[in-house]
């Protein structure tokens, strides 16, 4: 037990890049998918009640709830409504953005001061993307009635999208775990300048 316990904690710096590697491929993965429709449309709702975002689309919150695309298809009158949404447009500069902020990150591996950046913003967007759990009425269970009443409706009751959301919390701290460790590798550095 005592050499497990040893390697593990020899191996902190590797867990860390792990961590890097980690948010890199969530980041290229997420950030990539933003140039298909499907991704587009998905994250309609989160972008059209953000007050941090809404105003990047045209038309107000809640009428696209009479646009959605399920997953795997096409509707070509929600389409065109989309592309007068911006929402296209949009999710290609996101998803850029995404992947960027995951290169960052993953930079941090080699340069403290870039890995430095990725951390933080890691963590920025992470906020951003909780923020969602307070402004996005899709993150919990709709009452949609039924046979009879149920309680299992509405806060805390998260739904697919609050739970994908929810797991943010986890990038938020490695974001800051990261930025953490490029810190303290610039002030060591400083220090022996």
């Amino acid at each position: 037990m005592h050499t497990l316990l040893q390697h593990l904690a020899k191996s902190q710096t590797y867990f860390i890049h792990l961590i890097r590697i980690s948010i890199f491929i969530v980041m290229a993965w997420i950030g990539g998918l933003k140039a298909f429709q499907y991704e587009a449309d998905g994250i309609v709702p989160f972008v059209a009640n953000s007050p941090f975002m809404s105003f990047f689309y045209t038309h107000p919150s809640p009428e696209y709830q009479d646009y959605k695309n399920p997953e795997g298809k096409t509707v070509a009158k929600n389409i065109s409504w989309h592309e007068s949404n911006g929402t296209y447009v949009f999710s290609y500069g996101l998803g850029t953005v995404i992947v960027i902020i995951g290169i960052l990150t993953l930079a941090g591996i080699w340069s403290a001061k870039l890995g430095l950046i990725g951390g933080l913003l890691t963590f920025g967007m992470s906020l951003v993307t909780l923020s969602f759990l307070i402004t996005t009425p899709e993150v919990y269970v709709p009452n949609l009635g039924g046979d009879f009443p149920s309680p299992q409706y509405g806060f805390p009751y998260l739904s697919g999208a609050g739970r994908l959301v929810l797991k943010d919390i986890i990038m938020l701290t490695a974001g800051l775990l990261v930025a953490s460790d490029a810190a303290q590798r610039l002030l060591t550095t400083s220090k022996h300048s």
